[in-house]
């Protein structure tokens, strides 16, 4: 039942390094698109007082999930979410996290993560999106232009957002401007606060 991503044994330990200053002491972390459930049981592993609340659509991947949690005491059994849908089976969370979602899902799931984002988060509350992302003015990875090009040949909805246009819409729903983050293998970690 465990599905295995490779990029999760290298990345996993980065990201957790960025993302641990954001989270509450104790509270309830939401992932969004845990996809294989490996990130979520390597945090809940290191951080035993938080509690994580994985998601996805896809039903095998919640099976995955829940395979690589069993015995985690503070990982919850994981849930129906589509980022894109108007309602959310979570009325709040302290932390919502989302890892290597937007860039292979259809703009209107980012625009349905940070909406849903907003509505769920108490003030001051942390959204933190993990994947690649093209900037203004900065070149981009030859690698990031390749695998931009692969998406969209894949879906034509798919494809790197600008993180320009994903902190546009933070905030316009309430997000402070991101920290942002160079993480390995041409990434970005973006930090939002929420403000209300």
């Amino acid at each position: 039942m465990r599905r295995q991503a490779p990029a999760v044994a290298r990345n996993r330990a980065p990201i957790l390094d960025v993302l641990r200053p954001h989270l509450p002491p104790r509270g309830v972390v939401l992932e969004v698109a845990s996809g294989s459930g490996e990130h979520t049981a390597h945090f809940a592993q290191a951080l035993p007082e938080t509690t994580f609340q994985p998601s996805d659509p896809d039903p095998d991947a919640r099976a995955s999930i829940d395979a690589w949690s069993q015995d985690l005491a503070n990982v919850r059994p994981a849930l129906t979410l589509d980022a894109a849908a108007e309602s959310w089976p979570v009325e709040r969370a302290d932390t919502i996290v989302c890892i290597n979602m937007i860039h292979i899902a259809p703009w209107a799931a980012t625009v349905g993560l940070i909406r849903g984002a907003a509505r769920v988060l108490p003030p001051n509350g942390t959204l933190f999106l993990y994947g690649p992302y093209l900037r203004d003015g900065v070149t981009t990875a030859r690698g990031n232009v390749a695998f931009d090009r692969d998406l969209r040949a894949r879906n034509a909805d798919w494809g790197l957002r600008t993180l320009e246009a994903v902190a546009a819409l933070a905030r316009n729903h309430g997000f402070l401007a991101p920290r942002v983050v160079e993480m390995p293998a041409n990434n970005l970690s973006l930090v939002f606060r929420a403000t209300s």
